[in-house]
């Protein structure tokens, strides 16, 4: 692909989540053109250029990649200084060359691999990430959903693959089954973080036709939840004792509709309530931009609507708090930290996800088939039962023993 077309696939990427850095070439060089911190230290943010001092070259191109979210990073912890980014000159470079032990690397020059091998994947991994990450975005069925791809991107692969590549690095491993083996083995065994690598990992394995043992799932597989917030999921009672914990109305109604509707922290905001308005039917909508694409949800408990006075969404959606909606300038899952903190802020003594899955269990008590909970929540049946299958079990259970109590009531009274 010629460099000016992966430059504007990239910059169009990080259009699309709300990054205003921009990669480009000036001559035979890439550099980053965007807006920085004033070098005067005014606290303005005027569109300032970085020479990145990188070849217009594939291999230039993955490190530029690379050097822009470290930017993205020190711009977001607030601990961005220009003097790690001003490339010296030729002469500056040469000057202190003489002056520098040769064994000590130049900041701006690569450190060689940490094996003593001698072998470096980094390349050979850069380019397999880039071009797994391009396929991805790509895909014609998540294109559909540009917000709920970059949120899985970010949220379900980036976190695992950047522990790949770090891994890769740090033993100059190749790519491979044992790379792969190494990343998933870093994690906890049975706990989401691993779950989800394991999914990672296969979806890039799928990729690149490598095959995977076996028992890979069975490796993977964590615990639907955790263990300790298995124990403490809210009853209904203490549902609806938290929320005179939240003074502001607006939270109030956040924080019933996650309650009645089982609603992740970011479809608060992406979902159409006209159904709430009088006469409607209580069935609201999930929008297409959330991260699982469109679906419908019905209450349970339905007295809650009332109970937490939800009506008033329906003909004044603007009643929620005043959070950004606007997926060109924020993500979904900026939108989601932002309820996790009200949640902090209040004093909760539980999650945003803590009344997701308190309303999935309850509608396995009521006894709703789980292909429709399934459906409702915005994810797969697979998924479903393995992260609830202690109360299905235990409901499939009690069914099966109540309907051979029954028959063996009817033979005794035969």
């Amino acid at each position: 692909m010629p460099m000016a077309q992966q430059l504007a696939q990239q910059n169009g990427l990080w259009a699309a989540a709300g990054i205003s850095l921009r990669l480009e070439q000036r001559g035979e060089r890439l550099g980053l053109r965007g807006p920085l911190p004033c070098r005067g230290g005014s606290g303005r943010f005027p569109v300032q250029r970085i020479s990145l001092g990188l070849p217009a070259t594939e291999a230039g191109f993955m490190q530029a990649r690379i050097e822009v979210k470290a930017i993205l990073r020190q711009l977001q912890q607030q601990q961005f200084d220009w003097a790690d980014w001003v490339r010296k000159t030729p002469q500056s470079q040469a000057k202190s060359a003489a002056t520098t032990d040769a064994s000590t690397p130049s900041p701006s020059t690569p450190s060689p691999s940490k094996s003593s091998s001698g072998k470096s994947s980094d390349g050979q991994i850069n380019l397999l990430l880039a071009e797994f990450e391009r396929a991805f975005f790509a895909d014609s069925r998540r294109r559909r959903n540009p917000a709920g791809c970059r949120t899985t991107w970010t949220g379900a692969y980036q976190p695992y693959l950047r522990r790949l590549q770090a891994l890769a690095d740090e033993f100059a491993l190749p790519w491979g089954l044992q790379l792969l083996e190494q990343v998933l083995e870093s994690y906890d065994p049975a706990s989401r973080s691993r779950q989800q690598c394991g999914t990672a990992l296969a979806a890039l394995a799928r990729h690149r036709c490598l095959d995977l043992p076996s028992d890979w799932g069975e490796r993977s597989a964590g615990y639907g939840l955790h263990a300790a917030q298995f124990r403490q999921l809210p009853s209904d009672s203490q549902i609806l004792q938290w929320i005179d914990q939240i003074p502001n109305p607006g939270w109030r109604l956040a924080y019933g509709l996650m309650a009645t509707y089982g609603l992740r922290n970011h479809e608060v905001f992406f979902t159409d309530l006209s159904a709430l308005a009088p006469g409607g039917d209580r069935v609201i909508r999930v929008l297409p931009t959330s991260k699982t694409g469109e679906h419908q949800v019905w209450p349970f408990q339905p007295a809650w609507v009332e109970r937490f006075a939800l009506p008033s969404l329906g003909e004044q959606p603007q009643l929620l708090p005043s959070v950004c909606t606007d997926l060109r300038r924020t993500t979904l899952q900026q939108v989601g930290r932002r309820v996790a903190e009200q949640f902090r802020r209040y004093g909760l003594a539980c999650t945003p996800y803590d009344l997701r899955h308190a309303w999935a269990v309850r509608t396995i008590h009521i006894g709703l088939p789980d292909t429709v909970a399934a459906r409702m929540m915005g994810h797969s049946v697979a998924i479903h039962t393995r992260t609830y299958h202690h109360w299905i079990t235990r409901r499939d259970q009690q069914q099966a023993v109540d309907s051979a109590l029954a028959r063996a009531g009817q033979r005794l009274v035969a």
